[in-house]
């Protein structure tokens, strides 16, 4: 039985360092180019040098998105690309690509080739011929069953490795590769430019009635046709490291610091845990309370254990169960904060701390920079003094539950 990484996004260095501090042994991000989403802040040449040494520095491996299918046009400007991520210091590339695949191979013959799950690898007559062709692992097609993926693992070299989702959310199309996007706003997601007309409000038109629409209704907000719910394993460790994936992939390059702070620390612990004691292994209750403490869609398994309702058809938005409040620069009893959204005097806080293991702290008095006391801190990014009833650590998120 081999101890899967965690694997966590990074959009910004933000994501970067949370990812590091709470727990990932590997984080995935992209460059200014040939990378899956453009909505993220992304890494150009010499921050992507900084992110590296930073993650080396503590052990954490560095892949890089190279994920696009690139047009014709666009092939030009790949050579120098792979080159300046090797120089600075990328341990894998995730490609979807195989003609990016032999370029790869060509100018950057050190960095270890990911082919991304856009390839739509279902199978191991797939996984072994990529294998064949220089991938040292496979990032498998989010429409497996666990038993299909322990039948790919069965048969293909135990070099090969096996990365699948485990968390984030899902796309509606087959491996990710869609075209709604192209075909209404003209953005195309298979270049990184997504702009997510499946989580869009339908209705239906008559063409003999133009102007008039007649609401397809499930609710009295719409009808959202696309609308896949978010996937969450975390109560599934256990069967997804005996499918044989050597890889728990987070979703989220689009996500806040925060979001890769609690997600990867709950995987971090539920697979440490696991570890343990994998015969008498029982997810600890906060570990899963953990996930519902960041924006999230309903959750699902998706389709690791056959159908199952896959829609959140009630609804386009996102459960919000807790806010973020502040930061803890410097810890004790009374803590230098930074303040994100507003909170009271006398309020009971959720401190998630560098250890990963949450805990509640009342917050006893709030002192501002010019020495008075508030009754609040309704200032976005304020510097505050917050006295409580249990020291904080530095480095801690501080949230509140709505």
């Amino acid at each position: 039985m081999i101890k899967p990484e965690i694997l966590a996004p990074a959009g910004d260095f933000e994501c970067l360092a949370s990812a590091v501090k709470f727990g990932a042994d590997a984080v995935f991000l992209a460059g200014k180019q040939f990378g899956m989403r453009t909505a993220s802040k992304n890494f150009d040449t010499e921050e992507l040098k900084k992110a590296c040494n930073l993650a080396h520095a503590n052990g954490v491996k560095v892949h890089l998105t190279c994920n696009t299918l690139p047009r014709n046009n666009e092939l030009a400007a790949l050579p120098e690309f792979l080159k300046a991520s090797a120089d600075a210091g990328v341990d894998a590339f995730i490609i979807a690509d195989v003609g990016v695949m032999e370029m790869a191979k060509k100018y950057a013959p050190n960095v270890a080739l990911h082919v991304s799950t856009q390839a739509g690898i279902t199978n191991y007559a797939t996984a072994n011929t990529l294998y064949n062709l220089g991938a040292s692992r496979v990032v498998l097609a989010r429409e497996l069953s666990l038993d299909e993926i322990a039948g790919i693992r069965a048969k293909i070299p135990n070099e090969l490795e096996i990365e699948c989702f485990v968390h984030g959310a899902m796309c509606v199309s087959f491996s990710g590769r869609c075209l709604i996007s192209s075909y209404m706003t003209g953005r195309d997601a298979n270049r990184g430019d997504c702009a997510q007309p499946c989580r869009w409000k339908y209705h239906l038109f008559e063409e003999n009635r133009e102007g008039q629409f007649f609401p397809v209704e499930e609710t009295d907000q719409g009808t959202f046709l696309y609308n896949s719910r978010d996937l969450c394993m975390i109560e599934h460790i256990p069967e997804l490291v005996k499918a044989g994936i050597s890889s728990f992939k987070i979703e989220g390059r689009a996500k806040s610091g925060y979001y890769v702070s609690v997600i990867t620390n709950a995987y971090r612990h539920a697979v440490n845990e696991f570890m343990k004691n994998p015969d008498s292994f029982v997810l600890p209750d906060w570990i899963r309370e953990e996930t519902e403490k960041i924006s999230h869609r309903e959750y699902n398994t998706g389709f690791y254990f056959g159908s199952e309702p896959g829609q959140v058809t009630g609804n386009g938005g996102y459960i919000r169960k807790y806010d973020v409040v502040a930061f803890c620069e410097e810890g004790g009893e009374s803590a230098v904060i930074t303040q994100r959204n507003k909170f009271y005097t006398g309020d009971t806080l959720d401190v998630l701390p560098p250890s990963g293991i949450p805990f509640n702290a009342k917050c006893l008095a709030l002192i501002n920079e010019n020495g008075e006391e508030v009754e609040s801190a309704p200032h976005a990014m304020e510097r505050l003094t917050m006295k409580s009833d249990t020291e904080i650590p530095a480095g801690s998120v501080i949230r509140k539950k709505k």
